[in-house]
């Protein structure tokens, strides 16, 4: 009867947070501020330095670097956002009279110029249609604009009490453990925590430095769109390859239309080329190491199952509960390796 009982309460929560997404992804992301600063102000405490003060301080640290972050590439971003959509609507005229033939000349393939420049041509104005109104909407419309800053003040806001309340948090949550459990479930507790903190602060390393890579590689091959293209390609690429790939054509097509050589096209894969090899030769090793395990494909899995699952508070989810799994399923590994019914005993 009990496992039934405890079967209908995660039905429950699933419903819940399926129906409940877009009013938890603010929570969420306190919660996930809060879990990392956690550590930081422990240490402070240790220091003689308060809860109430520590979690201050810290909160105070970040939100004048995130503030100051803001103010100093949102003209750029802003700049360069619109510059691409520029690039955008210019590139089927240039597809036309001059990629096509240059394809065709190079490789000996005649293209119908008439159908591919009609096709590239419709969907690049949908999309420049598209980013264009979010770009307008995003800096004129008044109930989005209000609606994204009351999220920006919330997220701040819930994160310093959770911050503040964190170890309280703890103990309540270690109360409602069972005691004929609880020595199995603190060790799994800590070892999902060790993996969770290590993937969590080794991924937003990674995507920082693929992030300024991509925009300084790009900006000294002179493309006039370097810093917002490197930023999404630093974004997206907490899922493999999906950063690499949307940020060579990206800055494949803006390369294109702003010189119209394709020899240009070549030092933005060369840019891309370095960046791979520095993220696993140097970011990966140094700020992630060995200890996550995540294989590629079981990311990308993660991530689109919580997309399809959740939206978009799946999505943020999908590579920490991946991680946590990682670090039960090693447990459960050794356990089987060690049963009976794996060394035939029984």
């Amino acid at each position: 009867m009990q496992r039934f009982f405890f079967l209908a309460i995660l039905i429950l929560l699933g419903w819940l947070t399926i129906r409940l997404s877009p009013v938890l992804t603010p929570f969420l992301l306190a919660a996930i501020l809060a879990y990392l600063g956690n550590p930081l102000v422990t240490y402070l405490q240790r220091h003689r330095i308060g809860r109430n003060w520590g979690t201050t301080l810290v909160f105070v640290i970040v939100l004048l670097i995130f503030a100051g972050s803001i103010m100093a590439l949102l003209p750029v971003i802003k700049h360069q956002s619109l510059l691409f959509v520029e690039y955008l609507q210019k590139y089927g005229g240039l597809l036309q009279s001059r990629l096509i033939p240059q394809l065709a000349a190079a490789t000996g393939i005649q293209l119908d110029s008439g159908a591919v420049s009609h096709y590239a041509t419709s969907n690049a104005q949908k999309l420049a249609t598209w980013l264009g109104h979010g770009v307008q909407v995003a800096l004129s419309s008044g109930s989005g604009l209000l609606t994204s800053a009351l999220s920006i003040i919330l997220v701040p806001v819930l994160g310093f009490y959770l911050l503040r309340d964190w170890p309280r948090l703890l103990v309540r949550i270690d109360q409602w453990i069972p005691q004929k459990h609880a020595p199995l479930i603190r060790l799994l507790s800590r070892d999902a925590d060790t993996m969770l903190m290590a993937f969590l602060r080794g991924q937003l390393l990674v995507m920082l430095a693929l992030g300024c890579s991509y925009a300084i590689g790009l900006s000294i091959i002179g493309l006039k769109t370097a810093i917002l293209i490197g930023l999404i390609a630093g974004i997206l690429s907490f899922v493999p390859y999906l950063g690499v790939i949307s940020g060579v054509l990206m800055a494949s097509l803006a390369m294109y239309v702003q010189t119209g050589s394709l020899l240009s096209v070549a030092w933005v894969l060369l840019v891309f080329f370095i960046g791979q090899i520095l993220e696993s030769m140097v970011f990966t090793p140094y700020l992630v190491g060995d200890r996550i395990g995540l294989h590629p494909v079981a990311v990308i899995f993660a991530v689109m199952a919580g997309g399809e699952l959740f939206g978009f508070i799946g999505l943020l989810l999908a590579l920490p509960v991946t991680a946590v799994l990682v670090a039960l399923l090693r447990h459960f590994q050794s356990w089987y390796l060690q049963s009976p019914y794996y060394l035939g005993k029984e």
